[in-house]
């Protein structure tokens, strides 16, 4: 059985780890707060009290953390994974992270003799949930064919983008879609509750023509009933739009959808709203609910 290191058991990871058990692998985890994975612990992960004990003899070491400081500090700090990880192995970071980064890890990997990739998901907790991601594969072509037996215990759409940091640069393509696919979803419910439509009859009567969309089926309903609960955390999706953004200037494009969008969440952001899901930004639309 082959042992996989993990870490960073959150909403997204809890279900990749479960995904990964029920294919035969050995998972072994490490979690800032212990108490949060006693649930994979009793289904059989191993848990471990430091980022070294868990990845040592792991031939794979899986990241998936937050935002891109902790990226840093799970590969570069004191006892991190570069340092633990045993010549050969195969380091995968499935955060949505810079691409810039994402190319530092691979280089200091490949000094130390490991194999590392850049692997981003898009699916949210629905689709790790139910091991339907699809992942954004970057680095060494023949490092990712040797992970798609990993890659597809938790994905179903698993394609290779390109050189290290490309599947950083797919993930964050993809954040900006998501982005005017979201605010186009929350101006409509808008337009149609001042209009006075009744909101269940509008999705359904367009869910299946041409402004049918993922966003739509995922987070309409969620929106007519004011059910705001993180299947992707509002303040994660600021951090990749603003990562998208940077990466926009850097090659002199201007993507005023994508800056607008940003603006909107970071106004919601600033009233305490970022522990909620990305379908709160209808709460801009709507006076006096954002507070």
């Amino acid at each position: 059985m082959e042992k996989i290191g993990f870490i960073g058991v959150g909403i997204m990871g809890k279900s990749m780890v479960r995904n990964l058990m029920k294919a035969g692998y050995e998972l072994h985890i490490y979690a800032r707060h212990p108490e949060k994975v006693a649930d994979v612990v009793e289904e059989g992960a191993h848990l471990h009290e430091s980022i070294a004990a868990c990845v040592a003899q792991c031939p794979v070491v899986i990241s998936i953390v937050g935002f891109p400081q902790d990226v840093e500090e799970v590969y570069f700090a004191p006892g991190n994974i570069l340092d633990a990880a045993e010549k050969g192995a195969y380091l995968i970071d499935m955060t949505t992270t810079s691409p810039s980064l994402a190319e530092r890890i691979y280089a200091c990997g490949r000094e130390r003799g490991l194999r590392v990739l850049d692997a981003p998901v898009t699916g949210g907790d629905t689709g790790a949930k139910a091991g339907t991601l699809s992942i954004l594969v970057g680095g060494d072509r023949e490092d990712y064919e040797a992970c798609l037996p990993v890659f597809r215990a938790m994905g179903t759409n698993v394609n290779y983008q390109g050189k290290a940091g490309c599947g950083q640069h797919a993930k964050l393509a993809n954040q900006i879609m998501i982005s005017g696919a979201i605010s186009g979803v929350c101006e409509a419910m808008a337009y149609a509750k001042a209009k006075g439509l009744d909101l269940p009859t509008l999705l359904q009567s367009v869910a299946t023509g041409a402004a049918g969309s993922k966003q739509l089926d995922a987070f309409g309903p969620k929106i007519i009933v004011g059910d705001y609960a993180p299947g992707f955390f509002l303040k994660h999706f600021v951090k990749d739009m603003k990562l998208a953004a940077e990466e926009a200037e850097t090659s002199g494009l201007t993507l005023n959808v994508l800056h607008q969008v940003l603006e909107n969440y970071l106004a919601l952001e600033a009233e305490g709203l970022g522990d909620q899901g990305t379908q709160a930004l209808i709460r801009f639309y709507e006076s006096g609910e954002t507070n």
